[in-house]
């Protein structure tokens, strides 16, 4: 043991692990100095009243996968990385959220979801509705729903959009508008005979008939707007894909017919149909891949296309010709930055995720835009190791196991399908290609599926009102601070007229750039 810490205090100690400018005292008061001065010029807080909101959600994406990506991206950029910053590290403000349900410690993404979306705590399982609801019992739901912060934006005359890269019904995107006692209720094909006779929607038809004026739904789970068996446009002849709907509705169909007479409505399923589109003459855009998770993107270099959700193609970042404007609006953007302990995918996707905050940032102003990025709750994720300055994110660390006499990679998790033991072992990594993206990092307890953690998350804000996110807040909080800033919902006292927001644009081309982003 004493031999592993000498050899790894060795290598801490290697001038080639130090940048040389690091080593000069006066870089880091430099720095501190710098820093300093941008904190004091926050002493000149925003209030101004927030025209745009945008909350960027990375689902599962905690402190420590966020810390994770920082030295992703910066290892993707040719530097060691840990002194790298993330686009959300740029945003002035950061808070934590306690993310527990009102009947579960480590909390789930439904209860979560009710929580950032409608302000108000829930059980877990339930969507968009109070914790008097108890789930699977539909005869709990009705009188306890409650709205999200889309409806009082919606309410409050403005555009507003859902961008996710799984599927549009998950419990994540839903609670934005929908009230369900279970999150797996996606059509009336999952629900039992109970929650049917009982009266209860199925979410996917909440999807088309709750907000039926939502400019933008882009996502995954297109079966779930479909009759059963229903042959499905792009794969015709897979089952698997096939629609689900026992009550044989054409949700796609009925998505259309309640658009306002005059209004031009356009479906797409392939990035083919959305770049055929002159945007200038759509106002309300639905958007729906085939798969219920939307397939993600190879992990690809810093300056490539941007992916977008699945079939979406790229987007290149620049602006449509014409108004270089972002009309007033809200906008829920949802990445998947923890997929089930595939490492390599998640902090890709994370730093995709951040390449979008930042394409947001330079699209915005925040004179006018409140931004806010967040996660709905933790992974059981950790990295670690006494890993040297530089150490690739995916690597092994620097010592062996001084009980096995194994090594071990940086990057762990706390339960999971990582657990393998090969001849009453621990598996050797060093058998194994852990640089693979389909690699599934070792567990300390063997479960088919990694489990969420419990712990706070962080939230980053930036624009007006931006300093009301601040120290450690109950998850509820925040749909109600970016409700303030923007003089919507129920805290609109402060407001005074000269100060409303306009009413939304009502065409869609100028913020499409914005929207077409995660990956």
């Amino acid at each position: 043991m004493k031999a592993l810490f000498l050899i790894l205090l060795a290598q801490l100690g290697s001038a080639s692990l130090v940048p040389d400018r690091e080593k000069d005292p006066e870089y880091w008061r430099g720095q501190a100095q710098e820093t300093l001065r941008a904190a004091l010029r926050l002493q000149r807080l925003n209030q101004n009243v927030a025209k745009n909101l945008i909350l960027f959600l990375g689902d599962g994406m905690g402190v420590s996968t966020v810390t994770a990506a920082r030295i992703l991206k910066g290892q993707l950029q040719n530097h060691k990385g840990e002194e790298s910053l993330l686009e959300m590290d740029k945003f002035p403000y950061v808070a934590l959220a306690k993310t527990y349900n009102t009947n579960a410690q480590v909390p789930d993404s439904a209860g979560t979801a009710t929580a950032y979306l409608c302000g108000v705590k829930a059980n877990e399982g339930t969507v968009g509705v109070s914790a008097g609801v108890t789930r699977d019992r539909c005869n709990t739901t009705k009188g306890q729903e409650v709205t999200s912060i889309l409806r009082w934006a919606k309410d409050g005359g403005k555009a507003v959009g859902i961008v996710t890269t799984t599927r549009v019904t998950h419990a994540t995107p839903s609670a934005a508008y929908a009230h369900s006692a279970n999150r797996d209720w996606y059509s009336d094909g999952e629900m039992p005979p109970d929650a049917l006779e009982g009266g209860c929607k199925d979410i996917a038809r909440q999807l088309v008939e709750n907000i039926p004026d939502i400019e933008v739904i882009l996502g995954g789970g297109r079966k779930y707007m479909f009759p059963k068996n229903a042959s499905d446009v792009e794969y015709p002849h897979e089952d698997k894909h096939r629609g689900t709907r026992l009550d044989r509705r054409d949700l796609v169909q009925a998505w259309h017919d309640a658009k306002p007479p005059g209004k031009v409505a356009k479906y797409v399923w392939h990035r083919r149909d959305l770049l055929a589109l002159n945007l200038s003459r759509v106002d309300f855009l639905l958007g729906e891949s085939w798969h219920p998770r939307v397939p993600r993107p190879q992990p690809c270099a810093l300056g490539d296309p941007w992916p977008v959700p699945g079939c979406w193609g790229s987007w290149s970042g620049q602006l449509p010709p014409g108004d270089a404007g972002i009309p007033k609006g809200c906008w829920y953007l949802q990445g998947c930055p923890t997929p089930g302990m595939l490492a390599k995918q998640a902090l890709h996707e994370a730093v995709e995720l951040d390449r979008a905050i930042g394409l947001a940032a330079r699209l915005t102003s925040p004179q006018d835009t409140l931004s806010v990025v967040t996660a709905d709750h933790s992974h059981v994720f950790t990295f670690g190791g006494y890993t040297p300055r530089g150490n690739p994110i995916f690597g092994l660390a620097p010592m062996q196991s001084d009980v096995d006499r194994k090594p071990f990679t940086s990057i762990l998790y706390g339960n999971g399908p990582g657990y393998k033991i090969v001849a009453g072992e621990r598996e050797n990594v060093s058998a194994v290609d852990f640089a693979h993206a389909n690699y599934q990092a070792q567990s300390a307890v063997p479960l088919r599926q990694e489990t969420h953690g419990g712990e706070d998350v962080a939230v980053f804000a930036r624009g007006p009102m931006a300093h009301l996110l601040h120290g450690v807040h109950e998850q509820n909080y925040i749909p109600h601070a970016m409700a303030y800033a923007a003089c919507i919902g129920s805290n609109r006292a402060h407001c005074n007229a000269a100060g409303r927001p306009a009413a939304a644009a009502s065409i869609l081309l100028p913020f499409l750039a914005l929207l077409f982003l995660l990956c």
